[in-house]
C-alpha cells in the first residue's frame, strides 16, 4: 500500500517502471524539521536535486518551505512550482555569469558562494547589473562526514567550499565589495549522514567563524548549516531531525548566538523514503555461478546503485505462499552494462509477471534518470490519501529524438 492505494492497481493501471511519491510522508518528514525549529527564527530550503518534480516541489512550497538550487534550471521549476524565490539559495561550485545575471533579476534570498574567484565574478556581474549580491560563504570545515567518499563534501579535497583556514579573510574581503552584501555562512559537509558526531564537530568549529566574524565588525544575518542528513536504506539508524536539531541548538545558544536566522537544506531526509519504484520481473534466469531476476527497470531509472554501489530493499507486491522456494539472485536490468543492477545477493520468490517495490526511491533516482539505451524514462505518481496523480506521463519513444535533426 502507499497510504489508501494498492501498488499492484497503480502498476496495473500506469505500467513499469513507474514512481510513486506519499505527500502525507514527505510532510511529516519535513515536520520533524518543523518541530526541530519550533519557536525559531528559521527558513527550511528543500535541496530539489533530491527530487525536483514539479508536483514535489508544489508540495513543500505549499508547506512554506524555500528551496536550495544548484542551477538556473531549478530556479525555473521554483518558478514554475509556484516557490517563493525570495527564499532561494543559490549553491553550486560552478555558478556561469548567466545564472548570476537571471538570479539575481529573480531576486533569490541568497548566493552561496564557494570560491574566492567566484567573489569576484559575482561582484563584477552585480555591478553591470546595477544590482548588490546578497552572499553568505561556504566554508569547508575539514570535517568527515563518514559517507559514501562520492557524496562527502565537506574535507580539504572536496571541491566544495572555502578553507576554513580562509574563511575570515575572505569575509573580509568581500564586505568591501560594492556589488556584495553580507548576509550569511553556508557549511555543507555531505550526503547521507546517518551519525550525530559530524555534524556536532562541524557546527563547532562553524560557530568559531561566526564570532570571528562578528568580532571583526561584520554582522550575519543568518547560519545555514545545509542538509545531508541520511535516511534508513537498510540497517540504518540516521537521528530524527528534531532530535538532532535540539542538540544543535543548544552548542549555538551556548554561544549566545539563537538571535541569526536558522538555515538548513534537508533533501533526501524529505523525499527518500517517500518514493518506491515498482518494476515487473521480466525473466528469472539461473546460473551456474550466478542467478539473476531480470526486471524493466534499470540503471538509468535508478541510477545510485550502479554510481554509489547504494542498496535499496526489494519487496514483491504479492508474497508467495509459506514455503515457497526463494532464488538467491541479483535484480538486474535491461541496460548493455554489467554495472545495471538494482540488488545484488537478494532471496526472493519471484517469477516472470511479478511486480517488485524497489524501496527508498524518492530521492536520487528521477532526478538523475536518464534516457541511455534510447530507453523512455518513467512515470510518476504522488498519492495523497485515496488519490493518484499522474504529475509525468511515461515519455514515448518519440520523445527519444523530439529535439534532434537529420545532418543535411
Amino acid at each position: 500500500m502507499v497510504e489508501q492505494l494498492r501498488l499492484s492497481d497503480l502498476a496495473r493501471e500506469h505500467g513499469t517502471p513507474l514512481f510513486v511519491y506519499s505527500k502525507a510522508s514527505m510532510l511529516a518528514a519535513l515536520a520533524a524539521y518543523q518541530a526541530g525549529f519550533a519557536g525559531r527564527k528559521s527558513q527550511i530550503c528543500y535541496a530539489m536535486k533530491a527530487n525536483s518534480s514539479l508536483a514535489v516541489l508544489q508540495v513543500f512550497a505549499r508547506a512554506g518551505c524555500g528551496f536550495d538550487i544548484v542551477s538556473i534550471g531549478e530556479l525555473a521549476r521554483v518558478q514554475a512550482a509556484g516557490g517563493d524565490v525570495a527564499k532561494v539559495i543559490f549553491s553550486g561550485v560552478g555558478k556561469t555569469r548567466a545564472e548570476m545575471r537571471s538570479a539575481l533579476h529573480a531576486g533569490i534570498g541568497c548566493f552561496n558562494v564557494e570560491s574566492e574567484a567566484e567573489i569576484d565574478v559575482l561582484n563584477e556581474v552585480a555591478l553591470q547589473e546595477g544590482l548588490r549580491a546578497p552572499i553568505s560563504i561556504r566554508v569547508n570545515p575539514n570535517v568527515d562526514p563518514k559517507t559514501h567518499p562520492y557524496i562527502s563534501t565537506g574535507l580539504k579535497g572536496n571541491k566544495f567550499g572555502i578553507a576554513h583556514e580562509r574563511t575570515l579573510a575572505t569575509y573580509q574581503r568581500a564586505a568591501q565589495l560594492p556589488g556584495l552584501k553580507v548576509v550569511g555562512i553556508d557549511c555543507h559537509i555531505g550526503s547521507q549522514i546517518t551519525e550525530e558526531a559530524p555534524y556536532l564537530d562541524a557546527l563547532d568549529r562553524m560557530l568559531d567563524l561566526v564570532e570571528a566574524i562578528a568580532a571583526s565588525g561584520i554582522a550575519l544575518e543568518h547560519i545555514d548549516f545545509g542538509g545531508g542528513l541520511g535516511i534508513q536504506y537498510q540497517a540504518e539508524e540516521p537521528p530524527r531531525a528534531d532530535a538532532l536539531w535540539a542538540k544543535l541548538l543548544q552548542k549555538i545558544d551556548a554561544r549566545g548566538l539563537q538571535n541569526h536566522t536558522l538555515m538548513i537544506e534537508p533533501g533526501r531526509s524529505l523525499v527518500g523514503n517517500a518514493g518506491v519504484c515498482l518494476t515487473e520481473v521480466l525473466f528469472m534466469k539461473p546460473g551456474e555461478q550466478k542467478n539473476f531476476c531480470i526486471v524493466d527497470a534499470a540503471m538509468n531509472d535508478l541510477p545510485r546503485p550502479a554510481m554509489y554501489q547504494a542498496f535499496h530493499g526489494i519487496v514483491p507486491l504479492v508474497q508467495t505462499a509459506a514455503g515457497a522456494p526463494a532464488l538467491l539472485c541479483d535484480v538486474v536490468g535491461p541496460v548493455c552494462e554489467s554495472g545495471d543492477w538494482i540488488g545484488k545477493d537478494r532471496n526472493l520468490a519471484a517469477r516472470a509477471g511479478d511486480v517488485l517495490a524497489v524501496m527508498s526511491a524518492g530521492a536520487y533516482c528521477m532526478s538523475m534518470s536518464s534516457n541511455y539505451n534510447s530507453r523512455p524514462r518513467p512515470a510518476e505518481l504522488l498519492v495523497d490519501g485515496a488519490s493518484a496523480t499522474l504529475i509525468r506521463p511515461r515519455e514515448q519513444i518519440s520523445d527519444l529524438f523530439r529535439d534532434e535533426t537529420l545532418a543535411a
